[in-house]
């Protein structure tokens, strides 16, 4: 189903199963708003299963995998990957060629630059007390060209800095330095090998 007040670019590819526009919160049960517009750039292909709502630009040459889920006032520059089962929660920025791959959770108020990739299951958090006290909901920073690993966990408000590497599994409880590779849980640092100070291909 595509919504009102959706622009498709040339050659975008819609599978089945999919809702583009979709009213966020704001707009349910009030016919009489108009919600914002959502725009997404050409030569795109979503998979059957996407939710896209409300209020989001996507550039050209987006990808997704089966069952994503994208929410409202987001951003997304062009040539991303967002892979199966991923989350992008509201009011967050992704820049370009972005690789995201499945099961990937992605808060509110998260900034990812250009040239980021993200690996299988990996988790994003932005709530320092959930439940337990009211607090201000700190989305991380991922600088450009930086590499989270697979299942890898992300507390709020991190900045990973430029070029840096989170190795698969670590827990990041602090700001990573640029070109340094975070691993374990809580997560060390290191200095990354030489070979490897180099922005990612994607």
């Amino acid at each position: 189903m595509i919504y009102k007040n959706t622009k498709l670019g040339q050659n975008v590819v819609v599978q089945d199963g999919v809702f583009i526009g979709l009213p966020s919160r704001d707009y349910l049960n009030k016919p009489e708003i108009e919600w914002p517009m959502t725009v997404i750039g050409d030569n795109g292909i979503i998979r059957c299963g996407a939710i896209i709502y409300c209020s989001i630009k996507i550039g050209k040459q987006f990808k997704s995998g089966h069952n994503i889920m994208i929410r409202e006032k987001v951003t997304i520059g062009d040539n991303v990957l967002i892979g199966t089962n991923s989350v992008v929660d509201g009011d967050s920025q992704l820049g370009n060629n972005i690789s995201i791959q499945s099961m990937v959770y992605i808060p509110t108020y998260s900034v990812l630059e250009d040239n980021v990739f993200i690996g299988p299951g990996a988790t994003f958090t932005n709530d320092p007390y959930p439940i337990r006290m009211k607090g201000k909901l700190l989305g991380p920073v991922l600088k450009k060209g930086a590499s989270v690993g697979a299942n890898a966990t992300i507390l709020p408000g991190v900045i990973i800095g430029e070029g840096a590497m989170i190795a698969a599994g670590s827990v990041v409880t602090k700001d990573v330095p640029a070109w340094s590779l975070a691993i374990g849980a809580p997560a060390r640092f290191k200095d990354l090998p030489q070979n490897l100070k180099t922005l990612n291909i994607i």
